[in-house]
């Protein structure tokens, strides 16, 4: 785990997991909760940290897009695509951020 923060792309895969875990609470425990129980609890407390885990997420998948010159159509897209699928930060950490790691 040490190993993944020395570099950006070891950074981005950590915060693709945290922003991949963090919809997840969102999607299937916090709003079913708010609307199904009436308690919005969960959303209030996940909710702006998911938020700033997928700003953080995006601003570093530019960054490590324009420093390992990631062509726009080919990779960058992808995975800026992936942050707002449930699981797919998941599928892209696996399919394409490990080969750069």
């Amino acid at each position: 785990m040490l190993q993944l923060l020395k570099t950006k792309i070891g950074r981005l895969r950590i915060i693709s997991f945290l922003e991949g875990i963090s919809l997840l609470v969102l999607v299937f425990i916090a709003v079913p909760l708010k609307y199904g129980w009436n308690d919005p609890t969960w959303v209030k407390a996940i909710g702006p940290v998911h938020g700033a885990l997928f700003l953080l997420f995006i601003l570093n998948t530019i960054s490590v897009g324009v420093e390992y010159r990631w062509k726009f159509r080919d990779t960058t897209w992808k995975v800026l695509l992936a942050c707002i699928i449930p699981f797919g930060t998941f599928y892209v950490d696996s399919r394409i951020l490990r080969r750069y790691q």
